[in-house]
């Protein structure tokens, strides 16, 4: 199977249908094509293939000047290059293979390897999570499309952990049989990707200048895709140095090492190259943010919202390879219009996978401005607070009634559900800031205060007696003068 001319892409026409593409179709296509239509960790994992090719196709776009220009280079540029390296994403035979170590063996003759479906991270295999799948104790035999998306999305996202040790060139692969984070999961690191009117457009508007690069990483960190410099031996430095130092080489990774096996059935699998992380290095569609003084990657968690995040999201970093702020691609914007985002991860908790998580918003222009963001910040703790008035009314509820367990979770997971149907009041904020002047009269504030109540209500019955007078005490905790956090001084 050769990846750029055998359909593996799962993407969506306009008018909804689900199709597979090959690379080169993929970018012929693309103008007309809406989405991909892939799980969050694999749309990374692709986005960062399809960037690789693209930057490598054109060289560049050299500066902002040059990236207004490049949109229409594009497809012809990547077609011309997909055809000069075809050999290169060869998922199987005994040439050069897609993501796949040369000359790698398993560490015992014997050992016939682990399922291939390891690679797929939301299949429960080996020590996989079973939160995604349930047919753990099923033979399953993966096709060649399928197979390949599990490559690149396992390259760019499996945690760290133990793992097996095989011969590579003849010797132990590194690490012991243990594996450091691939490059896309450290802290659970939420990534953001412009979004366009369609397939094209999302990938322009996410392509990075050399300008751009040289300013957050460095001069000579531009680099190569990792099959125009392969690595083919632990001692190959240079080609090593590409593939974990530079913006190219980094965004198509060697993680692991791994085999296919004949017919895909089963894999090689052990350590591969080790990629320095944040702070050392820090992912182009990451977000950093400041954290008592310190700067750090904008994690997410399974019990907070992704809109919650937005705000540091949205700040437009400046070129300063210590600065914190959202997406590197954020350089283009003009704030003048609404902007679409596509925002995910996968989330883990040290060697485990605990969920897969992504949301799509439209960010009003207000977002990229300090006051914006502030307003925003201001709405978000303002439902925080609200939140915790919620809780402590469970609480109060629960005590009066002597209930060991409060229904923390079921009023926790109303109130957002509820909440989230009324984000535009909140991205209202950021469009006209003056409307914190009186957040609980605001619409917003009153979505907040109306969802506590419903949250409340429904998650504490008032049936009996004593249920009416603890829920009466807990409606008590409601009656709060919401904190206002400083006014930003202007800048």
């Amino acid at each position: 199977m050769n990846l750029t001319v055998d359909p593996w892409i799962p993407a969506l026409r306009a008018n909804g249908r689900r199709e597979l593409f090959s690379l080169l179709g993929l970018f012929a296509s693309a103008p007309e094509l809406r989405d991909l239509a892939v799980k969050p960790h694999e749309r990374v994992a692709l986005m960062r293939l399809l960037l690789s090719l693209t930057q490598a196709a054109l060289d560049g776009p050299a500066d902002e000047a040059e990236w207004q220009e490049c949109q229409p280079l594009i497809q012809p540029r990547v077609h011309d290059y997909l055809v000069q390296w075809r050999a290169a994403f060869e998922l199987f035979g005994d040439g050069r293979r897609f993501l796949q170590l040369p000359n790698l063996r398993p560490g015992k003759e014997s050992d016939q390897g682990n399922a291939a479906t390891k690679l797929d991270l939301a299949l429960a295999t080996g020590n996989n999570s079973t939160l995604f799948d349930n047919q753990a104790a099923v033979e399953r035999q993966l096709d060649a499309a399928r197979t390949a998306a599990n490559i690149l999305a396992f390259q760019c996202f499996s945690p760290g952990g133990r793992i097996g040790v095989a011969k590579w060139n003849g010797k132990d692969t590194a690490g012991g049989g243990s594996s450091n984070h691939a490059p896309c999961t450290p802290s659970s690191m939420l990534h953001t990707f412009l979004v366009g009117g369609n397939l094209l457009e999302t990938l322009h508007l996410n392509l990075l200048t050399r300008e751009t690069v040289t300013d957050f990483y460095g001069l000579d960190r531009w680099g190569k895709p990792e099959w125009e410099l392969p690595v083919g031996c632990a001692e190959d430095k240079d080609a090593i140095e590409n593939a974990t130092r530079t913006y190219l080489g980094r965004l198509v990774p060697l993680s692991r090492a791994i085999g296919l096996g004949d017919g895909a059935q089963f894999i090689t699998l052990a350590n591969g190259l080790d990629y320095p992380i944040f702070p050392a290095f820090r992912e182009p569609s990451a977000t950093v943010i400041k954290r008592k003084e310190e700067l750090a990657l904008l994690p997410t968690s399974t019990n907070r919202s992704l809109w919650r995040q937005l705000a540091a999201v949205s700040v437009k970093r400046r070129a300063n390879g210590e600065a914190a702020g959202g997406p590197l691609a954020l350089q283009h914007l003009v704030a003048a219009a609404d902007t679409a985002v596509w925002v995910g991860a996968l989330v883990t908790d040290k060697a485990k996978i605990e969920d897969v998580v992504e949301g799509s918003y439209s960010l009003p222009a207000g977002m990229f401005t300090e006051f914006g963001r502030a307003a925003y910040e201001q709405g978000v703790a303002q439902a925080e607070e609200q939140e915790r008035a919620l809780l402590q009314a469970v609480k109060t509820y629960a005590a009066t009634l002597k209930v060991v367990t409060p229904a923390y979770d079921r009023a926790r997971q109303h109130f957002w559900t509820r909440l989230e149907q009324q984000l535009s009041a909140l991205f209202d904020l950021a469009r006209n800031p003056n409307l914190t002047a009186d957040l609980p009269s605001c619409p917003w504030g009153k979505a907040a205060q109306a969802a506590a109540l419903d949250a409340y209500a429904r998650s504490c019955p008032r049936q009996t007696a004593r249920q009416i007078e603890a829920y009466a005490r807990g409606l008590r905790r409601f009656t709060f003068s919401p904190s206002k956090p400083p006014t930003p001084a202007a800048s």
